[in-house]
């Protein structure tokens, strides 16, 4: 499979249209790949939360129309990454939607941690309830969100459920950049799963962004890795490694503790 992510300069004098648009160019030029990914809240910043309400959409709203465009002008499965959801009967939530080759939309995953203990995301959206996987015709994704690595248990449902790759849309600070990276390596090789995290560039509300989006293999390697301005990564990969990797060194057969999480 060939995947590219797409890490966004999320720069506070660009208004969220002219990022939507922008964007939908960058996912059509991606033609030729199998799979693109966007980072979270890339239409507003992850961590400029004053804006959330007033950039919040429906499911359906702007941001779903022009992402499942682009998905489809480009034939490419698209993670549009995520939005600030409004529901219309509950709270705003941290939506990530993923589109297939013809601009359906193929899933929606509500991020289930939410960051800023008590204030920000924590306090302005409500927390999912569901994982979410995704099957491609070569695998099948496991949607996760930013502060959602740090929680090793939701990963283990998603491979319950099925998943093999990893797909993780996040706005992580640069202040705590080499969790990122431990992090990222060690959902890997826990998991015996690919992970494509996606992260944002620029500064969101004051806060610098540690960019470094990351492909690490099932053994943990680094495949591809990026620097921590705006930048398409673009990586090939082999899916049929999960295989081989859980049937060589078949560490997931002795787990003893389980987990029972909601999912569909």
């Amino acid at each position: 499979m060939r995947a590219s992510l797409l890490q966004i300069d999320v720069n506070e004098t660009e208004s969220v249209d002219s990022r939507r648009v922008r964007v939908a160019a960058l996912v059509r030029e991606q033609a030729g790949a199998d799979l693109v990914v966007l980072p979270e809240l890339w239409t507003t910043g992850a961590f400029a939360y004053e804006g959330f309400g007033a950039e919040a959409e429906p499911l359906e709203g702007p941001t779903y129309e022009v992402m499942a465009k682009a998905a489809s002008d480009a034939g490419v499965w698209l993670h549009a990454g995520s939005i600030p959801e409004r529901d219309p009967e509950g709270p705003l939530y941290n939506t990530s939607l993923v589109f297939s080759p013809s601009g359906e939309l193929a899933g929606a995953y509500r991020k289930i941690h939410r960051f800023g203990f008590d204030k920000g995301e924590a306090v302005l959206m409500g927390a999912g309830a569901e994982l979410v996987t995704v099957r491609l015709p070569e695998t099948t994704l496991g949607l996760a969100t930013c502060y959602d690595l740090r929680f090793p248990e939701l990963f283990r449902g998603l491979v319950d459920a099925g998943a093999e790759t990893l797909v993780l849309a996040a706005g992580w600070p640069e202040r705590r950049r080499s969790h990122w990276t431990l992090l990222a390596q060690a959902r890997a090789v826990e998991n015996q799963a690919y992970v494509l995290a996606c992260g944002t560039a620029g500064t969101h509300a004051g806060v610098p962004q540690a960019g470094h989006s990351i492909v690490v293999d099932p053994w943990g390697e680094v495949l591809a890795e990026a620097g921590s301005g705006e930048e398409v990564l673009t990586v090939e990969f082999d899916p049929a490694r999960v295989g081989v990797t859980r049937e060589q060194f078949p560490a997931l057969k002795d787990r003893v503790l389980g987990l029972e999480t909601p999912r569909r």
